[in-house]
């Protein structure tokens, strides 16, 4: 019977389950001759010498833990060793050290079980598939753990993606993991440029081999469907595939803790992995025997499913996200209805919070429960909720939490703002002759900062008080932007809390929207034509792209 995390049970496997390997010791014995006469490759179960399990899958994969660390040593598919860079192994985080590792056959299914403190970690192989089934049950935050990383041996795949690079070449431009090549290009480690909700497994390919690593459902990670987070790297000295438990990098909430999991490790013949392991098609019924510290199964969750959104923006997606302290989960809404479903959920109490594009236009809460699932009323959505409905003399942009539309925000997601196909950052813009596609995405204060909007007004408009938004999706070093409109200036606005880290130049625009709204008395406008000039406000220092900034979501007059 499954338990929550409050509610945690300290033993690894399941009460009187044997430990035997086709006939074998039990868990956490010594090597044995029979054990490895009855385990050859091609047959399902388990090796032990003393040193590391062996686990053979009955397919095409064979792998190797530690016995002492939990590391994961060896990755063996059709014959070719996968594991390994730099001598380093496939780990938690860095690795945990010395640990408390066991494991046991429950049927169909080998379970290897580490214990490092309050850490608990699974690895799983299922018989007759080329999968490695992992869990990571992060208790507290007395271990620094944020990651599982699958180590994989260099020049076994392609290496030309924007998160790869060749260190013999390519120049190190930030810190220690943004590089330019030699073509003026740039790449990273975080340049993977997927949301959260965008990717279900991410991998190499080649003829004949794909290697994948498919996400949790990401309901212990933190930053809700809209994050990006690392995913992948390659480089000339090996590649890296991820599950992220937790991840710093312009992060917006606290750290969750609890069993994360399962994420899948999956070779197949070269294609994507099967759909039947996405997280949200999974059959885990198995798991539910297993023992799993934390482990809740689909009979002890719920399901949240809503009738529809009505007064949306059919131009934008909308979505759905439920969050608290322990778990966050979202659901997209249907383009047609705006019905939407968030399933295998944790019971609680959560937040839920309708996202146009990616700006929170509405929130509420619902109570998950066990077994059951929770209908929600029509949400409706009113001119109040959505800014964009506000009527305005002139808007640059669109009220969707996003730059999207500006200049080089389809680049700057997975490159770097300095890359060599980045459009120029300055230029001005002229209200009825200037796009959207002529403002840049990003303003620095060291880079292209007095940003000058030019519009025109009636007597009629310049005669009244005005209210002049801007709204932003993040900014770094508390940037934020202050305005002098003809002769008269703005004060400067207090910063709205944003990530303390690196944003805008790891691919990331998402912080925590916000709007700062400028009241304009009617003395500084002008019948005629006006001119706006946008500076960046901030008491911190820096230079070039890493000097203040911020990035834009939407610029409009209302009228």
């Amino acid at each position: 019977m499954s338990k929550h995390r409050h509610s945690r049970r300290r033993f690894l496997v399941r009460a009187g389950a044997a430990s035997i390997a086709l006939g074998g010791a039990a868990a956490g014995a010594g090597p044995s001759g029979a054990q490895a006469a009855t385990t050859a490759n091609g047959t399902f179960g388990y090796t032990d010498d003393g040193r590391e399990y062996t686990v053979h899958t009955g397919a095409d994969l064979v792998f190797r833990v530690s016995r002492s660390t939990g590391d994961l040593t060896s990755l063996v598919y059709r014959g070719v060793e996968y594991q390994g860079y730099n001598g380093q192994n496939s780990q938690v985080e860095s690795g945990l050290g010395p640990s408390t590792v066991s494991i046991a056959r429950h049927d169909r299914t080998i379970l290897i079980s580490v214990v490092h403190g309050t850490l608990r970690h699974y690895y799983a192989a299922r018989q007759g598939e080329n999968n490695v089934y992992l869990w990571t049950d992060k208790a507290d935050d007395s271990v620094t753990v944020t990651r599982y990383i699958v180590r994989v041996r260099p020049g076994l795949f392609p290496n030309d993606d924007p998160d790869s690079w060749d260190a013999t070449q390519d120049v190190l431009i930030e810190a220690q993991d943004v590089r330019r090549r030699p073509d003026g290009t740039t790449r990273s480690k975080h340049y993977s440029n997927q949301r959260v909700v965008d990717y279900r497994y991410v991998g190499w390919s080649k003829p004949g081999v794909g290697l994948w690593m498919v996400r949790s459902n990401h309901e212990k990670a933190s930053g809700g469907p809209f994050y990006r987070s690392l995913m992948r790297h390659s480089y000339d000295n090996g590649a890296g595939l991820y599950e992220i438990l937790y991840y710093g990098e312009n992060q917006t909430e606290s750290m969750r803790f609890g069993l994360q999991g399962p994420y899948v490790l999956a070779f197949t013949d070269g294609g994507a992995p099967s759909s039947q392991l996405w997280p949200e098609r999974l059959d885990t019924s198995w798991v539910d025997g297993l023992g799993l510290d934390g482990w809740v199964g689909d009979g002890d969750r719920g399901a949240v499913a809503g009738v529809g959104i009505s007064g949306r923006d059919p131009a934008l997606a909308y979505t759905v996200g439920f969050a608290n302290g322990d778990a966050q989960y979202w659901a997209t809404a249907d383009p047609g209805t705006g019905a939407y479903a968030a399933r295998r959920m944790l019971p609680g109490d959560y937040t839920w919070t309708v996202y146009q594009g990616e700006l929170a236009v509405r929130s509420g809460t619902v109570t998950v429960r066990p077994g059951a699932t929770t209908a929600l009323h029509t949400i409706v959505l009113t001119p109040a909720d959505d800014p964009g409905r506000a009527p305005a003399i002139w808007r640059i942009g669109r009220w969707d939490g996003t730059p999207a539309g500006f200049r080089n925000a389809d680049l700057v997601t997975h490159a770097h703002p300095s890359d060599v196909r980045a459009r120029p950052w300055t230029g001005d813009f002229t209200v009825g002759r200037s796009t959207d596609a002529d403002f840049p995405a990003y303003q620095w204060r060291d880079v292209n900062d007095g940003r000058k909007i030019t519009f025109d007004l009636t007597a009629e408009q310049a005669a009244h008080p005005r209210t002049l938004n801007i709204g932003i999706t993040t900014a770094f070093l508390n940037g934020r932007p202050r305005i002098r409109l003809n002769d008269w200036t703005s004060p400067v606005p207090q910063p709205n809390p944003e990530p303390s880290t690196r944003s805008l130049t790891v691919g990331s625009y998402r912080g925590n929207n916000h709007t700062y709204a400028f009241a304009v008395p009617a003395s500084a406008l002008r019948p005629g034509t006006n001119t706006l000039t946008i500076t960046v406000a901030s008491g911190s220092s820096g230079s070039q792209f890493l000097s203040p900034g911020f990035a834009y979501d939407c610029v409009e007059l209302l009228a």
